[in-house]
């Protein structure tokens, strides 16, 4: 049974940090790009990180470059997503998702977790 677990969200003030988790089950973690994405109310879904595989190279929105990083341990099935300087308009559901690298249709997602920057 595949399964995407985040944790690590919660409520911040502005300039803060925090660092979300997502623990992979159930497929080759090593053999799937791992993307972070938030969706905030009213919004779309937008894709904030990526990290692919093999090789690791990250890739991240505009709007979070140089505050964000995203990367991976393969040997512990987790993807993490360093979250520094944080501003109001980061406030979302984040999500954790897999993509197949060589199966692009493979496509699992976690359940999310809140982030709150708030004053």
């Amino acid at each position: 049974q595949v399964q995407l677990v985040e944790s690590g969200g919660g409520l911040v003030q502005p300039g803060g940090s925090l660092r979300l988790s997502c623990i992979a089950s159930g497929f080759t973690f090593s053999n799937y790009a791992m993307n972070w994405y938030r969706q905030a109310p009213g919004k779309e879904r937008e894709l904030v990180a990526t990290i692919a595989t093999p090789g690791g190279r990250t890739n991240y929105a505009d709007s979070v470059k140089g505050r964000f990083t995203i990367s991976r341990d393969n040997d512990q099935n987790t993807v993490y997503l360093q979250m520094n300087t944080l501003k109001f308009e980061d406030t979302a559901v984040y999500y954790c998702n897999a993509k197949g690298a060589i199966s692009p249709w493979r496509v699992y997602w976690g359940q999310g977790t809140q982030v709150t920057v708030s004053s």
